[in-house]
């Protein structure tokens, strides 16, 4: 016999199966004898109450031998002499676009502006040291995309959960703890996301696939109103009557050169503000009501809404134990974004507060068409970056100071390598977006009581969320209503917020190829 069952258990308890095992057989009123085997389904935190619990489900073999489910993974056979499909840009949309058009017969040539993970490392470190962006090698642009030094976070509201466990059972396939199975809000961690990239490649380069690195896509082809390849920078042409678009919600080069060609793209909104770091110590002791975390326990993370004036400001990409990373595609511009290595080990926490924008908000820019939220998006990033001294430092506000708009005298040290700069950050944003941050800050201390403290500090820009562009496509076909074989895809295209959505984006594209 097979129960599924869920409990509440201590957080030491949830460590050890025997005391899982103790536990399930009082629920079931049975002796543990009986169980042969547990499988955990599901684990999550649930601190309301001063006691933190863990919940577990639970499926409980009694008197029954336990046998290994059938994952059903997908098979990749050789596609080398196949059918050629263009997959541009080499995120999570893009790699699981080729391991799907691989598993249905169809080679992918993957090509990519940025580098492989390995050398993306160097242009990192110039951000960080010597203040230096490289236009098509940094946070955003390389192999793995956005995602690969974030910290991988692999939450999704996705309903369509059968999708979502072969997404993540093909990251356990290339290395990843398979406890993200488990987890409610699993991640993979910035430490070994590159290594997991890494595997990914080789797989698609093992059955035929291609990867073009440092290769810039500068103009697509089309003729006859279908799609006939991609130029790159380098003036080669590579020819494919179908291409998957999957360049990110920061390739502002690619939205610009299908405006100029007359080929439909949408304003979006985003949502725009900043990150705000805690002591992870202080962030342990709000959501956990203690003043030492256990040692059973993860770093406690966060999560806020709240609707101020009509528009909504909630925490965005909350990151514990996690540092804040500069993440300009630019020179000239200073963005910041936050991730976590796999143990969640770094002394501080932070998450981008951010407030929700409207079309009306772009009015001043309409002369870009829908370009428009990317102008208005660059002003503010180009603005911090030459108030902060033409450098990669960021405008800092302690938490306490932004609330009340005052100076701040010094800005302690914070994860932000490249520095910071104390400056009224009320400068740098429009006011709206201000002054809905200062009443969020206040509202968000009645949630949790000590969040608005001095100690704290405000990093601006958070800008990058998510696209402020939408590409078209049909809802059926998946293409480009004006463009037959360009299919737009994931989080560049407006498609997918993460990395498990735009995973799921990639492969529903390419099942359309």
């Amino acid at each position: 016999m097979i129960k599924l069952i869920q409990i509440q258990v201590l957080p030491k308890e949830a460590k050890d199966l025997n005391s899982i095992k103790k536990i399930s057989a009082k629920y079931l009123k049975i002796n543990q004898s009986k169980i042969n085997h547990i499988e955990i389904l599901k684990k999550s935190i649930d601190a309301r109450k001063k006691i933190v619990k863990i919940n577990l489900s639970l499926e409980i073999f009694i008197d029954e031998k336990f046998v290994k489910k059938n994952e059903n993974l997908p098979i990749f056979r050789n596609v080398e002499n196949k059918e050629t499909v263009l997959i541009v840009g080499a995120g999570p949309a893009g790699i699981f676009a080729a391991l799907k058009l691989i598993e249905n017969g169809k080679k992918p040539i993957i090509i990519e502006r940025g580098k492989d993970v390995k050398n993306r490392r160097k242009d990192l470190a110039n951000i960080t040291k010597n203040h230096i962006v490289n236009s098509d090698s940094n946070y955003c642009f390389g192999e793995g995309g956005a995602g690969t030094y974030s910290d991988g976070k692999l939450y999704t509201r996705s309903k369509k959960r059968g999708d979502v466990n072969k997404i993540l059972d093909i990251f356990i396939m290339h290395g990843a703890n398979p406890e993200i199975k488990i987890e409610s809000h699993p991640h993979i961690g910035t430490n070994k996301l590159p290594k997991i990239i890494k595997n990914i490649r080789e797989t698609i380069i093992e059955c035929g696939g291609e990867f073009l690195f440092n290769s810039k896509v500068t103009d697509i082809i089309i003729k006859n109103s279908c799609i006939d390849g991609v130029v790159l920078k380098n003036g080669s042409i590579i020819n494919s009557q179908k291409v998957i678009l999957a360049t990110g919600h920061s390739a502002r080069d690619i939205f610009e050169l299908l405006h100029y060609k007359k080929i439909k793209i949408e304003s979006k909104p985003f949502a725009l503000g900043v990150r705000v770091e805690h002591s992870q110590e202080l962030i342990d002791q709000i959501q956990y009501k203690c003043k030492k975390r256990s040692k059973y326990l993860p770093p406690a993370n966060y999560s806020l809404v709240k609707q101020i004036n009509g528009r909504g400001v909630y925490s965005f990409c909350m990151c514990p134990g996690g540092i804040i990373a500069p993440c300009a595609t630019s020179p000239g511009e200073v963005v910041t974004n936050g991730w976590s290595p796999s143990r969640r080990d770094y002394p501080t926490s932070n998450s981008g507060i951010v407030v929700e924008l409207k079309e009306s908000d772009f009015e001043k820019y309409s002369k870009y068409g829908p370009l428009a939220g990317i102008q208005f998006q660059k002003e503010i990033e180009q603005k911090a970056c030459k108030m902060a001294g033409d450098t990669q430092k960021v405008p800092a506000q302690r938490l306490l100071d932004f609330t009340n708009e005052k100076l701040s005298i010094d800005i302690p040290k914070t994860s932000y390598h490249p520095g910071t700069q104390s400056l009224k950050i009320s400068e740098i944003l429009p006011k709206f977006i201000n002054n809905n941050l200062k009443e969020a800050f206040i509202h968000f201390n009645k949630q949790m009581k000590g969040y608005l403290t001095n100690d704290a500090v405000v990093h601006a820009p958070e800008s990058r969320t998510s696209s402020p562009v939408k590409i078209p496509r049909d809802k059926n076909n998946y293409q480009h209503p004006q463009v037959k074989g360009l299919f737009p895809c994931g989080e560049g295209a407006g498609y997918a917020g993460g990395i498990v959505s735009a995973a799921i984006d990639g492969v529903k594209c390419a099942e359309h190829c």
